[in-house]
């Protein structure tokens, strides 16, 4: 059987994700659950060198169905799960699994995702160090509405800090209490498109809300 050379592993994406850029970016990915294990697998594709897991939380049998974990995975620590994940698409990347809840002596790096369940979570994190990495973006996800937002400058990095409202205002239920593996992978494939335009030197949507449902997509502009 034919096997392409290691070197053209990238050949597909050359002229649209600034490899050099990605490859010196220090990235961690905060709560490896439904969207955010999306997102570290999809990092590893597009070919990150450096990447940081943080979660607190093990696999249970409902993560087969909408967080794309294995059988095999079910009482595994996810931080564990994810990063085998992650090395069975390059074993080359350097992965630090960090079974815990974010605490601000975990360092965030260059870029960070926030996938995290709870406002509070999410304005902790971004307080305790995350308005300081070079890009930033959150995916919130409930049932087949989706938000991702963005930060990368200082209007895109206040507008952010506008989205911490206190928790007893969200809507009640955990973001992920009605999720889908497809909702989860979107929302992961829109904050990924997000680092590759920083990566690129063009315009990051800060504020992008899907439906599913309803087949619609808005743009905020800031």
């Amino acid at each position: 059987m034919f096997t392409e050379p290691e070197e053209d592993r990238f050949v597909r994406q050359a002229q649209l994700v600034p490899q050099a850029r990605l490859a010196a970016l220090d990235v961690s990915v905060v709560g490896v659950g439904a969207v955010g294990r999306q997102v570290a697998v999809q990092l590893a594709s597009l070919g990150v060198r450096r990447l940081r897991l943080v979660d607190f939380d093990k696999v249970d049998a409902s993560n087969v169905t909408t967080q794309g974990y294995a059988r095999g995975d079910i009482g595994r620590r996810k931080v564990d799960a994810c990063r085998d994940a992650v090395l069975a698409i390059d074993p080359e990347v350097n992965v630090d699994a960090v079974q815990d809840r974010w605490r601000p002596a975990t360092r965030l790096g260059d870029a960070a995702f926030c996938c995290v369940d709870s406002i509070d979570a999410r304005a902790a994190i971004w307080r305790g160090g995350g308005g300081l990495v070079g890009f930033w973006a959150d995916g919130r996800m409930r049932g087949e509405t989706l938000r991702v937002l963005a930060a990368c400058d200082g209007a895109s990095r206040a507008h952010y800090s506008q989205s911490l409202f206190p928790q007893r205002e969200a809507q009640a239920g955990a973001c992920t209490a009605r999720s889908t593996i497809y909702a989860a992978s979107i929302a992961a494939g829109l904050m990924l498109s997000q680092l590759v335009r920083w990566l690129r030197g063009q315009p990051v949507d800060a504020d992008l809300s899907l439906s599913l449902l309803a087949s619609e997509l808005t743009v905020s502009t800031l």
